[in-house]
């Protein structure tokens, strides 16, 4: 069960009920993965609401592994979500609010 508090959040992936969370070590997998400096441009970069394809999978890869899976993101890229890609965006979008705050996308 996700807990919110921790920044958790529950979502429906590949089939299966997950668990993702942005920990510091997953913040600095994304920080690396997109070239932010620092936690306020990787903040930044969410808030422009403007994510592609590969950026989700990057995000809800980093969710998943934080949260303990063992999971690359090729096998993230080829899961499914119900909604399809809206899915995915709501799942990311979800995982950012809960990590940086209501106010995220």
């Amino acid at each position: 069960m996700a807990n919110r508090h921790r920044g958790e959040i529950a979502a429906e992936i590949g089939g299966r009920t997950r668990v993702l969370v942005l920990t510091l070590g997953a913040l600095a997998e994304l920080e690396a993965a997109f070239g932010s400096g620092d936690l306020v441009a990787l903040a930044e970069r969410f808030g422009a609401g403007r994510l592609s394809a590969r950026d989700l999978i990057r995000i809800i890869g980093a969710g998943l592994r934080g949260a303990g899976e063992a999971i690359g993101d090729d096998e993230v890229a080829a899961m499914t979500a119900a909604g399809g890609a809206a899915g995915f965006v709501g799942i990311a979008a979800e995982l950012i609010a809960a990590s940086f705050g209501e106010q995220a996308p």
